[in-house]
């Protein structure tokens, strides 16, 4: 059965930091793209990170840019979402998915629809910031 499981959220301060971890079991993240979403009450579910195992491209949306980042753990299948200087805005449920052959989006236009891409979806660990 292939699963993802997101673990790390909870409370941070504005400023703080977390790092969400993403557990696979079922197949290999190590060949899979990986991707970071959140989605915060009453707005749609919006691409954060990527990492493509297709062509090594990567994507950070621009809300995000230079605070957050995602890493892989070669070999133990978990893949990592660090979340330096959290803001009020960032506040949402966090999901990780996966695919098996697509590259990540390249720019705001092709992130909209990122998100049918993927072929597996975590159920979302939730980071809440506040003072």
């Amino acid at each position: 059965q292939v699963q993802l499981v997101e673990s790390g959220g909870g409370l941070a301060q504005p400023g703080g930091s977390l790092r969400l971890s993403c557990a696979a079991s079922g197949f290999t993240l190590d060949s899979a793209t990986i991707g970071w979403f959140r989605q915060a009450p009453g707005k749609e579910r919006e691409g954060v990170v990527c990492v493509s195992s297709k062509d090594g491209g990567r994507y950070t949306a621009d809300s995000v840019q230079g605070r957050f980042s995602m890493s892989r753990e070669i070999g133990s299948n978990v893949a990592y979402l660090q979340m330096n200087n959290l803001k009020p805005e960032d506040p949402a449920t966090y999901l990780c998915a996966a695919a098996q052959d697509i590259s990540c989006p390249r720019s705001v236009v092709g992130e909209v629809a990122w998100k049918y891409a993927m072929d597996y979806w975590g159920n979302g660990t939730l980071v809440t910031v506040s003072s």
